[in-house]
Parts: structure tokens; sequence; C-alpha cells
């Protein structure tokens, strides 16, 4: 890994408090030349200023969440767009809109997260956001939380309300529940009212599903979950299964779960080579009685979908569903009913050691790389 380009404009990485008056020439920003682990490939380049198309927004950063799909971006796995190398990973940051394409000039100081063009381009001091990808963060919501906020409550906001249709008094199992998507689900569906079942791998990790309102806390390493389950519903099984972990734990939760039961393929974190294999056995639906649902956070103009469908086969989600995603997960946090969950803030420079830790299962919620 290199050290930090000396020649890299003065920026918020520096100590400045807050936006830049008038933009820099230059920004710094962690980028990858070759495929490969984080602390050999990663280096900070000096690089000019990316500049927003039409309609587009530059934001400056404030903060970068780290997500497990990163690792992806610099090893070269299992990625659905590769752009050319040298490229800049990262697929969420929070900041403040700097300057802004035509047409969307009106949002220039608007304090949003927001996913960078094409999911690529956020460990930097600068990213181009897509519109229909950036949602206002109300300033009552501080840092580092509000940076923590959006991917895992969007996901676990998609997963279990818009493809399960969680209800009061039903019952969810939720993989890797201290995650960042696994503990937003957590809290988020105990606040539906549902009887939640959390899997976690160590007893800390466990406390703190519990902490978050989990009423069956299961330690996978010890316990066979599904047996868990069934003996604590007499048998009947689980109402909604929120996997984000895939083809490891599959198996066993389509034993757990119940008649007329959803399945939730929320991700593949155990081993995303099968994300593009065949994996589901026809019969294991079939002879179980429930609903398989998928789920794919990406949003796009709602007046895009139907095109987007003809090219490519796949129903993103329309970004003014992800407004009223994010306006009802505010208000949550704002009323004290649900927090994000934070474990780590690094600062820029430590980005890769941050990153490797996260790949490693060492962290709980979620790790902020904080800027400014």
């Amino acid at each position: 890994m290199s050290e930090p380009s000396t020649n890299a404009s003065s920026s918020p990485v520096s100590g400045s408090p807050g936006p830049t008056s008038s933009l820099p020439a230059e920004m710094s920003a962690w980028r990858v030349h070759e495929y490969g682990e984080p602390a050999d490939v990663l280096q900070i380049d000096a690089i000019p200023l990316p500049e927003p198309d039409a309609g587009e927004l530059l934001v400056q950063v404030q903060a970068i969440p780290l997500n497990l799909n990163d690792m992806e971006r610099i090893t070269g796995k299992n990625m659905m767009v590769r752009p050319p190398l040298p490229t800049i990973p990262g697929m969420e940051v929070m900041g403040i809109v700097a300057a802004a394409g035509e047409g969307s000039e009106h949002r220039i100081g608007e304090r949003v997260v927001a996913v960078p063009k094409q999911a690529f381009g956020g460990f930097a001091e600068f990213a181009v956001c897509p519109p229909h990808s950036a949602f206002a963060m109300p300033d009552e919501i501080p840092l580092p939380d509000a940076a923590a906020l959006f991917f895992p409550f969007h996901l676990a906001w998609l997963g279990l309300f818009d493809r399960a249709h969680l209800k009061s008094g039903e019952s969810v199992l939720i993989h890797a529940a201290a995650g960042g998507s696994g503990s937003a689900a957590v809290q988020l569906a105990k606040h539906a009212g549902a009887r939640v079942f959390a899997t976690a791998s160590t007893e800390a990790k466990l406390d703190l599903c519990r902490e978050l309102g989990a009423d069956v806390a299961i330690n996978y390493t010890e316990a066979n979950f599904a047996d868990v389950v069934l003996d604590e519903t007499d048998g009947r099984g689980i109402d909604v299964i929120f996997d984000n972990v895939g083809e490891a734990v599959m198996a066993d939760s389509m034993k757990a779960i119940a008649y007329n039961g959803r399945y939730l393929m929320m991700g593949f974190a155990s081993d995303k080579s099968h994300v593009d294999e065949k994996l589901v056995v026809p019969r294991a639906v079939a002879a179980g009685n429930f609903s398989m649902c998928g789920a794919m956070l990406a949003y796009v103009p709602d007046a895009d979908s139907a095109e987007l469908k003809r090219m490519i086969g796949f129903n993103f989600v329309p970004a003014s569903r992800g407004r009223q995603f994010m306006s009802n997960i505010n208000d949550l946090v704002l009323n004290g009913s649900v927090k994000p969950i934070v474990e780590r803030v690094v600062e820029f420079e430590e980005l890769p050691a941050a990153l490797a830790a996260l790949a490693n299962r060492e962290t709980t919620g979620r790790t902020i790389v904080k800027l400014w």
C-alpha cells in the first residue's frame, strides 16, 4: 500500500470543518490498479475532480460506510459491472452535495446518503451520484449514525415489508443478526410486532441481538438453528426467514420455515460464487409449501423501470419507494424506535485495514470511515 500522495489538494481529510467554498482541481481517492487483497492493492492517488453529467450530483464525502460487497470491487470477484482499471471502489457515501449537473442544481447544499454512479467511486473525497440513489439525511441525525443508516435499513425494510409483508404476531428468523442489515432487521421486525429469532457466532454478538430485541438468540456454532426454531415453535416453523448468508444456511433454513412462510434471499455472504449458479432444489420448495422472495437493493427512476425490465429482465426498486423507505426509517430513528449500530469509526488512511476486518467477520454493526 502506498503512502498518501503529497500533491493532493487541500481537502476535508486534512481537517477542514466543512464543504469547500470553491471546488478543488484534484481529490484524494483509494484506487485499485490490479485486483487483490485490500492491504496489497488499494493505494491513495491524487486524481482530477470528477464532473457530474446532467442531473447528477457531486457529493463532497463526509463519511464512507464500508460494505462486504466493496471487497469484490477490490478482489475482482462476482461483479455485475466491471469497470476498467484503475478504479475507485466504494458503493455508499454520506456527505454534502457540492455541485450538480443541469436539472439538479436545487440539491446543492443538501445533506445526503447516496450510492455513487454504477456503485463505484465512493472511496474518495468526492463522488458522482445519480439523483435517484441519493436520499436526504436530516441534520438532527448526527454522524456517525447518519452514515450508517442507508444500506442496512433500506435492505431490511425492502425484505421484511416490501417483499415478505411481515405482520405483527408473525415470527422471523434473521441470520447474521449482529451485522449491518441483520441488526437493522432485528429492530425493524421487533418494532413491527414480530417474534424475532436471531443467529450469530459469538456470545458478544448474541448479547447485541438480545439488546436490540431478539426474543430467541441462537449460537449457530453450538446448536442447529433449525432444531431450536422447531422446538420453540412446537414444530410449526418460522413465518419469514431473512437470509443474507446464503448457501451455508439455506438447506436448514428451508427445514425451519412454516407452511405459507416466506424465504427472503437477501445476500450470499457465506460464498458469493453461488450467486450465479444453480442452487435451489425445486422439490425442496414445492414440498415446503413456502414462497421464495428475491430482494436486490438497486434504485432506478420510476419512469425507467419498464425499459430496464425489457433490457435486462430485472425488477429494480423505483426511486419513489426508496424515498418512502428513507422517510420511514428517519422517523423511527428520530423517535428512538431504532438505531444504527456503529462499532468502528476510522480515519481515511485506515480504510484498507478496516475493510479487511469487515471481510474477516471481525466486526459487528457498521464500520464508518470519517473524512471530516
